[in-house]
């Protein structure tokens, strides 16, 4: 039966609505960052531009590079978007547009966040690029979803829970891995690794403290305790859980790298943070599409 057209909204042109972006002018291998102004920075790596879309905040490059087809999309910020833009391109791939029924031979995607994020360990510098092995969702995405979750995923979210009890009075946490084939490509040492925890706002959801008293009093120091099974929390953003848990829900493989540009614990900021993007990008785009 094929999706009601208030489910899967459609432009005149038949492109999807947010993204604006019709099947031709996306390429299965996406780069993913927040910033609207970065497409340019990371397509600019490309040896050839094929198609430059606009929506909204929704910016998309698609074209070739080493002799692949990719693309570069701007989410925006906070998984809010990440809902709008995974849920668009998984279309574009899983859905007949023009019958609105899903396809029977599926395409599986290559997601890849290139983030930028506030560190929460001291032994993580500013200017360093963390990987993310788990997303930990504060920001309330996934629930609404019906995603099943690995034995280990469930462990670490219950023994988040039970560090932090309080934590279920702001949202319900949820966990999701990153994908092990594209995390296996990181594996050198100038690449951290380990949980980065995806809030739902910027200041005090991350902890921030200006005219208003947060509900959660030092929330980056005492995340920065916690450890279960070998890992740690490294870093807090508002993308990578929400990006992780659509990925397995619908199929895909993703994986999220940020750029370390403050630590919460030396109160410190990046003086040249445009320089480790550009090094971010430029690294994991030869390692993905080596």
């Amino acid at each position: 039966m094929p999706f009601a057209p208030s489910e899967l909204i459609l432009t005149k042109a038949g492109a999807v609505y947010h993204l604006n972006l019709l099947p031709e002018q996306i390429a299965p291998t996406i780069f993913l960052v927040g910033d609207p102004d970065r497409v340019a920075q990371v397509s600019r790596h490309f040896d050839a531009v094929w198609y430059r879309v606009q929506h909204r905040e929704f910016i998309t490059h698609t074209g070739m590079m080493h002799g692949q087809p990719v693309s570069v999309v701007s989410t925006g910020i906070g998984t809010d978007n990440i809902d709008i833009v995974l849920n668009e391109l998984d279309a574009l791939f899983n859905i007949d547009l023009i019958s609105l029924e899903p396809k029977t031979e599926l395409t599986s995607l290559r997601l890849i966040r290139l983030g930028t994020s506030g560190a929460l360990q001291a032994d993580i510098e500013v200017d360093s690029l963390v990987c993310s092995s788990h997303g930990l969702g504060i920001d309330g995405l996934m629930p609404f979803y019906q995603a099943e979750q690995k034995h280990e995923e469930t462990a670490l979210k219950e023994a988040f829970e039970a560090f932090l009890p309080e934590i279920k009075a702001c949202a319900l946490p949820y966990v999701f891995e990153a994908d092990a084939n594209l995390l296996s490509l990181f594996e050198e040492e100038n690449f951290k690794r380990g949980i980065t925890l995806t809030c739902s706002g910027f200041y005090a959801p991350q902890g921030r403290k200006l005219r208003y008293q947060p509900s959660m009093e030092a929330l980056p120091l005492r995340c920065n305790g916690f450890a279960h099974a070998g890992h740690r929390i490294t870093n807090f953003e508002m993308e990578t859980a929400g990006i992780y848990g659509l990925a397995r829900l619908l199929g895909h493989q993703a994986l999220s790298v940020n750029a370390i540009i403050a630590n919460r614990v030396h109160g410190s900021f990046s003086s040249e943070p445009q320089q480790t993007i550009d090094r971010l990008i430029s690294t994991v785009l030869h390692k993905i599409l080596a």
